[in-house]
């Protein structure tokens, strides 16, 4: 039964779909049919990365909750910690703690610079993640289900696992600091399809569709370096193409030289392709396999 949702934007302070959902709540609320005698509530999360319009301060927040570090930063002095653990800690405090969540689901809404379109980023195959991507992928086929459950649910370290259930919508490609219209009516459509099923699901309705197609992740990729700078770039036939397969002997990356390297191993398909968020990690892009789910 889920009676709470806690519905998240701002979780990244330049990711402006969230923010404006949350900003015009009250509007969007009758668009999307709250299910009944279940409480949603509406906040932005990182207030200050907002106000700032960056991503986070001092440190992604949304990688602030993996358990052992919120029980780390759980026994240090406010001063000890930086703005992004002591909002991690302020919140777990408000709507948990991690280990005896409050809130039966989360939904923490994103964007990506990626031509991700409407995702859904699940981290269990339980029945209602099952159900829930079935039922959406049936109401929005353009809709697309990335599942990362290569790790327990209580062991990621993102936001929405502050709830007994979390997910996150991932929506692009949208640059950073931007607001796309039909980025925008594509989270409210989710949203809608979101809030649909809940409702069903707390009816207990059978559930008779069959498995969809997902994407599982895999791992990330690196971009070629040489002396720790990077030396090449998303090969122009790759970039753009989010999950596409990437087949062994395609273009991967084109090297400044004019050097076009190959994808060598099996089949995958790419996602978070070129993400500006992750330049600075020097990740390139994010693998996948295909699942039935």
């Amino acid at each position: 039964m889920i009676s709470s949702i806690l519905l998240a934007g701002g979780t990244h302070g330049n990711e402006l779909t969230g923010v404006e959902v949350i900003n015009n709540w009250q509007t969007i609320e009758s668009q999307v049919d709250i299910p009944k005698d279940v409480e949603v509530s509406a906040i932005h999360v990182n207030k200050a990365a907002i106000e700032h319009r960056v991503r986070y301060l001092d440190e992604d927040f949304n990688r602030q909750f993996d358990p052992d570090r919120l029980a780390t930063n759980a026994i240090k002095a406010d001063a000890e910690l930086n703005r992004e653990q002591r909002l991690a800690k302020e919140l777990n405090a408000t709507y948990g703690p991690k280990s005896q969540p409050q809130i039966d689901l989360v939904v923490d809404i994103h964007n990506t610079t990626s031509a991700m379109g409407p995702s859904i980023i699940l981290l269990t195959s339980d029945e209602f993640d099952l159900c829930l991507a079935r039922y959406v992928k049936q109401q929005m086929p353009t809709a697309v289900i990335l599942v990362e459950d290569q790790i327990p649910y209580a062991s990621h370290p993102y936001f929405c696992t502050l709830g007994k259930r979390g997910l996150m919508l991932e929506l692009g490609a949208q640059p950073q600091n931007c607001l796309r219209a039909s980025i925008f009516q594509e989270s409210v459509e989710l949203l809608r399809h979101l809030f649909a099923f809940v409702q069903l699901w707390n009816e207990k309705t059978a559930f008779e569709q069959p498995p969809t197609e997902a994407f599982k992740l895999l791992e990330e990729i690196k971009y070629p370096t040489v002396d720790n700078k990077k030396s090449a770039m998303i090969h122009p036939s790759l970039d753009g193409k989010d999950f596409h397969p990437l087949h062994k002997g395609d273009p991967c990356f084109l090297s400044f030289s004019g050097e076009v390297l190959c994808w060598e191993g099996e089949t995958v398909y790419p996602h978070f392709i070129g993400e500006a968020a992750y330049n600075h990690l020097n990740v390139a892009f994010a693998t996948a396999k295909k699942i039935n789910y």
